[in-house]
C-alpha cells in the first residue's frame, strides 16, 4: 500500500512565491484595471438608463476623488469639459465645492466620468505604464529615488498651488485666472488658455501632464523593485 506524502508548509510557501513571482503583474493589471476603469462606466450607465448603478459608482468614487464637474471629462454631451459658469447655469449658482461635486450631468451636457481629469491622468497612466513595462521587465532597472522625486515634484506643485488657490473660493483664486502666466508669456496666448479649467487650458493640460509624469515615476520605481524582490525570494 503506497503512502501519500503531503508537501511541507515550506514547499507550499515556495510554490506560492514562485506563482506570485510569475503572475503578480497580471493580477495587478486585472484588479487595479477594474478599479481605475470602472468610473468610466458611470456615464455609460447613466446614458443607457441604469441610473442606480451609475449613481452608485459616483458615490463610491467620491471618497477617492473630489469629482468637481468643471475639472472632469463628460461623455455623451455637447462638450468634453465645461466651464464653471456652464456648470453653475445648469446646476446651481454656487462656488461651494460640496455642492458643485454633486452635479453629475444631464441629458444635454452628458455625464461626467467619476474621476477628475487629474485622477484619470495619474491613475490610468500607472496601469498603462505597467502594461508598457511588461515586455521589458527583465531589463529595466528601478528608477533612483532622486528621479522619482523629480517626476513627482510637478504634480505636488500643481496640486498644492490648486489647493491654496481654492481657499479663495472655486473660480476665484490665482490658479483660476493665472495672471502670473500671462505676464510670463506677455499675453501671447488666447484668454481661454490662461483662465479656467476647460480642456486645452493651461490648468487642464498641466494636470494631465503632471499626472502622466507621476504615474511614470511610480511604475519606474516600484515595479522593477518589486520584480527584483520577488526574483530573489
Amino acid at each position: 500500500m503506497s503512502t501519500v506524502i503531503s508537501p511541507s508548509n515550506s514547499q507550499k510557501s515556495q510554490s506560492i512565491r514562485e506563482w506570485l513571482s510569475r503572475h503578480w503583474l497580471g493580477i495587478f493589471l486585472v484588479f487595479y484595471g477594474l478599479w481605475i476603469w470602472l468610473p468610466f462606466f458611470a456615464p455609460v450607465f447613466m446614458k443607457i438608463g441604469w441610473s442606480s448603478a451609475g449613481k452608485a459608482i459616483y458615490f463610491i468614487y467620491s471618497f477617492f476623488c473630489h469629482q468637481l464637474p468643471e475639472r472632469s471629462f463628460f461623455l455623451f454631451g455637447e462638450k468634453t469639459m465645461y466651464t464653471l459658469s456652464d456648470i453653475q447655469a445648469a446646476w446651481q449658482n454656487t462656488i461651494n465645492p460640496m455642492l458643485l461635486r454633486q452635479f453629475i450631468g444631464n441629458e444635454d451636457m452628458g455625464w461626467k466620468v467619476a474621476w477628475s481629469d487629474r485622477m484619470i491622468s495619474f491613475y490610468t497612466s500607472i496601469w498603462v505604464f505597467a502594461l508598457a513595462w511588461s515586455p521589458f521587465r527583465k531589463i529595466i532597472k528601478p528608477l533612483s529615488f532622486l528621479g522619482f522625486t523629480l517626476l513627482l515634484l510637478p504634480i505636488a506643485l500643481d496640486g498644492g498651488t490648486h489647493m491654496l488657490s481654492d481657499l479663495a473660493g472655486i473660480g476665484q483664486g490665482f490658479r483660476d485666472s493665472n495672471q502670473w502666466l500671462t505676464l510670463l508669456t506677455n499675453h501671447s496666448l488666447p484668454v481661454s488658455f490662461y483662465a479656467g479649467d476647460a480642456f486645452g487650458s493651461f490648468n487642464s493640460l498641466i494636470r494631465l501632464i503632471t499626472g502622466l509624469l507621476a504615474g511614470l515615476g511610480v511604475v519606474w520605481l516600484a515595479f522593477p523593485s518589486l520584480e527584483e524582490s520577488l526574483a530573489q525570494n
